[in-house]
């Protein structure tokens, strides 16, 4: 049967394509610092400049699988916290061509890993030091800083960054660290409380001189529940 040419589908190759890529910023936090991880490039473009770590999609890749395996291969990390943050599509934005790039972010408490990476040199910068990172990446990266402050205002984000068992103090320097910004302490405490985010555990900090804090764990029923977890009356800030 000769087919009908009118009905023909064209293939992809008939079209230019732009490549598709995923970058990761990955937050962590230690020593009241919030810090990004970042890898030295060992090819051009940017040779021997910081830039975040991040593949091109694969053929059979969905956008969460190639996030991952960022994590996995280059970073040698896995099972983080991850969010899709944002689409980067400026035409000039890879001086190799067009390539588009769909970015996360990605929390982690940098005591739980080692990071064996793959390419380049991996190492953390303190988000007010950081270097200037190759290609768009200084965008991508303010674009995630701006999300995670945002995030913590309404969402139960960020306990990713503290130790599984944590002090109230050792929380409110998390939030006053990545809000860049003083937090009453009394009245963090009532709203963080009243969220729910947080429950106690019964158990006390040891070997702190004259004193014994509580602590707490994060409440991940919040998350299995599916509950947006929003904060009661208002931000937490002043």
């Amino acid at each position: 049967m000769r087919q009908n040419n009118a009905n023909k589908v064209p293939s992809f190759s008939s079209y230019k394509n732009p490549s598709l890529a995923v970058d990761v910023v990955v937050f962590g936090y230690n020593d009241r610092t919030l810090s990004v991880l970042l890898l030295k490039r060992n090819e051009e473009p940017f040779k021997g400049k910081w830039t975040l770590p991040g593949v091109f999609l694969g053929m059979e890749e969905r956008f969460g699988d190639a996030c991952s395996r960022v994590l996995r291969t280059k970073l040698g990390m896995d099972d983080l916290y991850t969010e899709q943050l944002y689409t980067f599509d400026e035409p000039s934005r890879d001086p190799r061509g067009r390539a588009i790039s769909v970015a996360y972010y990605a929390l982690v408490n940098p005591q739980r890993f080692t990071t064996g990476h793959k390419s380049g040199d991996a190492e953390w910068f303190p988000v007010h030091k950081r270097p200037f990172l190759g290609f768009d990446h200084d965008e991508i990266f303010t674009t995630a800083l701006q999300r995670l402050k945002a995030k913590i205002l309404y969402h139960p984000a960020g306990f990713e960054l503290l130790d599984e068992l944590f002090t109230m103090t050792e929380l409110h320097e998390l939030f006053e660290c990545i809000l860049d910004t003083t937090i009453d302490r009394r009245n963090f405490r009532r709203k963080i409380l009243d969220s729910e985010y947080v429950l106690p555990t019964g158990l006390k900090r040891e070997g702190l001189q004259n004193r014994h804090p509580e602590l707490y764990k994060f409440n991940r029923r919040l998350k299995l529940k599916g509950a947006g977890g929003a904060l009661p009356e208002g931000p937490i800030i002043n």
